[in-house]
């Protein structure tokens, strides 16, 4: 199964992706420009969402990287963990990514970078210890599915910007509590439309993000199947790695949603309402449809 050779397909979605959040901050700023008379305002927005967007595509990798601490690899130093990645790399058609080790006791994984030429895949040592070698495979597979697919790159691209949109609601209305002078000759519905989008669109933005963050799970679930041709493994590493109640210490909310299973999924059974704000499809569906896979 050759990841790349979808690679045109995938480069459109995400800047497809792109487009849509920037439109959205853009709209946003227009909106506060209506509304305070002030143009400036309009070009503050987007030369700061197009700056920020430019700064997480050339450094997110590092960033995360950094965050969880991670250290880079040898072949020397895994060699079992190196050829798993290597083979499944070209088996799925992409370039060989770095490796980094996470010392943590609590089994997950991730992938970052900006594209699969700059990728990097990052498992706990936890994730060695306790995976037998077919289901690593299924969770490096999950993870090369992710770097095929761009998600990493979409997934960086939509925490900045929901970010922006939090930021500029934040602002917002901050300004109006403390009475800065509105443009006299604005239309009311100008207003009203300027309020109820610094309270929804963090919240929209947000569920956005979620609602894709989900959706590549599922594909990468599938993908990384598909390239093994055992999804029983990558099954039964998703149970095995979401029933381990060992904190994952490195995590947080801003990279939660990169990890293999969620670092912060309480295990319980879950509401439909707070399945909206989950980075990560139940455990329960993504074993489902794993096991549902004609292969």
């Amino acid at each position: 199964m050759n990841l790349y050779t979808h690679k045109d397909s995938n480069i459109r979605k995400t800047w497809l992706i792109f487009t849509l959040f920037l439109i959205a901050a853009i709209g946003i700023g227009w909106t506060f420009t209506q509304i305070y008379g002030d143009p400036a305002i309009l070009y503050v927005v987007a030369l700061f969402s197009v700056g920020m967007s430019l700064t997480s595509y050339w450094y997110s990798d590092k960033i995360v990287l950094k965050m969880a601490d991670a250290r880079p690899i040898s072949k020397e130093n895994a060699r079992e963990l190196y050829n798993i990645v290597e083979n499944l790399s070209i088996t799925a058609g992409l370039p060989t990514p770095k490796i980094y080790i996470i010392n943590e006791p609590a089994p997950n994984a991730f992938a970052t970078g900006r594209n699969p030429e700059h990728a990097v895949v990052a498992v706990t040592a936890g994730l060695l210890e306790r995976l037998d070698r077919s289901e690593l495979e299924g969770v490096i597979a999950h993870e090369l599915s992710h770097i095929g697919n761009w998600d990493m790159l979409v997934s960086t691209m939509a925490v900045v910007l929901v970010g922006f949109i939090s930021i500029a609601s934040d602002f917002f209305m901050r300004s109006m509590f403390w009475g800065r002078r509105r443009n006299d000759k604005m239309h009311p519905a100008i207003l009203l439309i300027g309020i109820l989008l610094a309270v929804l669109a963090p919240i929209g933005g947000m569920l956005m993000q979620l609602a894709i963050s989900r959706k590549r799970e599922f594909l990468a679930d599938a993908s990384g199947a598909l390239l093994t041709r055992y999804p029983d493994a990558l099954a039964s590493a998703l149970i095995k790695i979401s029933s381990d109640p060992t904190p994952l210490n490195v995590a947080n909310n801003t990279t939660s949603h990169l990890w293999f299973d969620d670092p912060f999924d309480n295990k319980k059974q879950i509401s439909f309402f707070h399945k909206l704000f989950m980075t990560h499809p139940p455990v329960e569906e993504r074993v489902k449809a794993l096991r549902g896979l004609k292969i």
